[in-house]
C-alpha cells in the first residue's frame, strides 16, 4: 500500500506556531486515513522546537533550497536563528518518509517547512512569495512529491499513477477507533 506524509496539524493535532490545529476535512484524506495510508508529522516539532513558539519565516523569502544550501536562515521575528530546528525537521521528515515508503506528501501551504508552492516573504508581514519550505525542499530534492492541502486531488491522481506503475494493490479494510 502506496503511504502518504502528512503535516500532522492537517489531521487536527495542535502543532503549529501558534498551538493550533489547521484541520482538514477534505474527503480523500479522511478516506486515506481510514485506510492506514497516512503517515502523521510535524517537521518543527521534530527538530526541536516547542508548543507553542515564536513564528519563523526565511529571511528574505529565499526559500528551502537557499536553507539547505547555507544560503539563508530561518529566523523569528526577534531576530533569532532557528535554522538547525527547521533543518534536524526535514531529515527526520525524509527518514519517515523513507521508513514509511511514502512517495508522496500533503503539506500545509505558507510553512517554512511545508510550504509547496509558497512560504511568507521574511518581513513577517502576512505577505507570501513564490517558494518552498525547507523540508518540502529535501523531500522533493529525494524523489518525494509534495501537494498543499489545496492540491489533494493532484496527489490522488499521482497516487493512482504510482500504484498504476506498481500494479494491483490489495485495499485493507478501513481501521475502526
Amino acid at each position: 500500500m502506496e503511504r502518504i506524509l502528512v503535516s500532522a496539524c492537517l489531521l487536527g493535532r495542535p502543532v503549529r506556531y501558534d498551538g493550533r490545529a489547521k484541520t482538514s476535512h477534505d474527503e480523500l484524506l479522511a478516506r486515506w486515513r481510514a485506510e492506514g495510508r497516512l503517515v502523521p508529522f510535524c517537521p518543527e516539532v521534530e527538530g526541536g522546537l516547542p508548543v507553542p513558539r515564536p513564528p519563523a519565516e526565511i529571511e528574505g523569502g529565499a526559500g528551502g533550497e537557499a536553507v539547505l544550501s547555507g544560503a539563508a536562515r530561518v529566523r523569528t521575528a526577534t531576530g533569532e536563528d532557528v535554522t538547525e530546528a527547521f533543518l534536524a525537521g526535514a531529515r527526520r521528515a525524509l527518514e519517515a518518509a523513507r521508513k514509511a515508503g511514502a512517495r508522496i506528501a500533503i503539506l500545509k501551504e505558507g510553512s517554512p517547512s511545508c510550504g509547496s508552492l509558497r512560504i511568507y516573504d521574511g518581513t513577517f508581514q502576512g505577505r507570501t512569495a513564490p517558494g518552498q519550505g525547507v523540508t518540502t525542499a529535501l523531500l522533493e530534492r529525494h524523489g518525494v512529491r509534495v501537494f498543499s492541502e489545496d492540491r489533494i486531488p493532484e496527489a490522488a491522481a499521482y497516487l493512482e499513477e504510482l500504484t498504476a506503475r506498481s500494479g494491483p494493490v490489495t485495499r485493507p479494510e478501513p481501521r475502526t477507533r
